[in-house]
């Protein structure tokens, strides 16, 4: 499977996310960096509005869900596929995981965590970034769109 594959799923928590009237970011965490041993160990979607929690962040419903499976707290062998560049909330999160690698479709020049200094990810991270860009921005542009 390559990184389109696994952001398609991440595309599909998404539209999840805005069929419930969530911000619609998706995630899905794969254990396994090698191709022959990936599998998929969570997904998850914005929930901040169903669960009236502002941490409810598809990146944090899934680092649940990861960790919950794979039995630990450190993700240095997953992949975590999310629809945007993560916030700082969850960029520290994924520090905290040691997750082995990111890579997310759109960028956030708002609220990404990339705007801030020092790093917040885990230095052994690798970031990939662009994978299926168009479709993770034009989701959540249309659900802003259709808020106005």
């Amino acid at each position: 499977m390559n990184d389109e594959y696994y952001m398609r799923m991440a595309l599909r928590e998404a539209s999840l996310a805005a069929e419930e009237g969530e911000v619609p970011i998706g995630a899905v965490i794969v254990a396994g960096l090698g191709e022959k041993e990936q599998r998929v160990v969570a997904k998850g979607h914005n929930m901040t509005e169903r669960l009236s929690d502002p941490t409810a962040h598809a990146e944090m419903i899934a680092l649940t869900g990861a960790t919950s499976a794979i039995g630990g707290k450190y993700l240095n062998k997953c992949t975590l596929y999310v629809t945007v560049e993560p916030c700082p909330m969850c960029a520290a999160a994924l520090n905290w995981a040691q997750v082995g690698r990111i890579v997310y479709g759109a960028p956030d020049p708002k609220r990404g965590y990339s705007l801030f200094s020092p790093p917040l990810l885990h230095p052994r991270t690798e970031v990939s970034s662009g994978v299926l860009e168009q479709e993770c921005s034009g989701l959540v542009k249309e659900f802003f769109k259709s808020k106005r």
